[in-house]
């Protein structure tokens, strides 16, 4: 496992980062506490030091298993959640990313991962409602306050990221060094807005659910068919997703490596400022994400798989680009 710091921060983040979704059996199929333990350990093993959840997930059993499982080691992790998500349903202020869900948010993450501060603290999604200006000098205040060493925005359009970082400069607040968004070969919409305006501010990219759902896994591909308790209903799946399936199939048959490995290996293709989040259910499926690292995807695998994707950037970017010949004439830069 390699490392890279976290967008304009010293922070060290390794390449790849480990998501607590699955950890608990609230809600659905998930991960009892002594498998989170395996998983945890065998990521760390590998080298891996982030691991990112939520206030919501598994109804909070996730950032409580954490808590334990970190147990005496918790420094050693640069430890991830995010708020936003209602924490009561009857609470008109029990969710969103003004001052008060923030507040109350974090107080409660801090107490169920058993920790008096976060590395990273995520806005989980954008917040119509709020003003940015109210959620940036909240975000900042905590900062100051000793409670988060760093903030990163998810699920959010790119020109309010790129206000919430400039209102950050122009008045010395704390800005996102990060942005979670998801991506893999079924979505690859960030590639329009998102992903450039990362770029511009130099901040990181935490991609999830880079296997799209588990659709790019193989399980869907294989002669069996997939396991019984799959939350992706077979029937559901388009003729595409099928075909983009097949692709991912048919390059891990030609590298030897699983589906899992080569559709993860294929977000870090974009940009080294990628990290795919991976999360598992089950200790070998991790063991088999983390194998990612060893892929490295020829050319012509690269092309095999984006020909069975391709997305239309759409209109400014592909009119600019093939309008910037007649803009500038023979004085065109690349």
């Amino acid at each position: 496992m390699q490392y890279r710091t976290f967008g304009k921060t010293g922070l060290r983040v390794s390449e790849l980062f480990l998501g607590a979704m699955t950890f608990g059996e609230q809600g659905g199929v998930g991960a009892p506490l002594d498998e989170c333990r395996r998983i945890v350990d065998a990521y760390a093993e590998a080298g891996g030091n982030v691991i990112d959840t939520a206030i919501n997930y598994r109804g909070g059993a996730s950032e409580e298993i954490l808590g334990e499982v970190l147990t005496g080691r918790r420094d050693r992790f640069v430890l991830a959640t995010k708020y936003t998500v209602s924490r009561d349903r009857d609470d008109p202020n029990g969710a969103g990313n003004h001052r008060k869900n923030l507040r109350l948010s974090l107080e409660t993450s801090l107490r169920r991962l058993r920790t008096d501060y976060l590395d990273i603290y995520w806005v989980h999604m954008w917040d119509r409602h709020t003003p940015i200006e109210e959620t940036m000098r909240a975000l900042d205040d905590e900062v100051r306050a000793g409670r988060i060493l760093y903030v990163g925005i998810s699920d959010t359009p790119a020109w309010l990221v790129a206000q919430a970082n400039t209102l950050a400069d122009w008045h010395r607040w704390t800005a996102f060094a990060g942005l979670q968004v998801p991506y893999s070969l079924l979505q690859r919409d960030i590639e329009r807005e998102l992903l450039p305006m990362a770029k511009a501010f130099d901040m990181t990219v935490a991609a999830w659910s880079p296997l799209s759902g588990g659709i790019l896994s193989g399980k869907f591909t294989r002669e069996l068919g997939p396991e019984a308790g799959t939350r992706i209903d077979p029937a559901s799946i388009t003729d595409q997703q099928r075909q983009v399936a097949t692709a991912v199939q048919s390059v891990g048959d030609d590298l030897g490596a699983t589906p899992s490995q080569v559709a993860i290996a294929w977000t870090r293709t974009r940009s080294a400022a990628i990290h795919p989040i991976i999360g598992a259910r089950r200790l070998d499926q991790l063991l088999d994400n983390l194998g990612a690292l060893n892929v490295s995807l020829p050319a012509d695998a690269i092309t095999q798989l984006e020909s069975a994707t391709e997305i239309d950037l759409g209109f400014p970017t592909a009119f600019i680009a093939e309008t910037t010949p007649w803009v500038f004439g023979t004085a065109s830069l690349d």
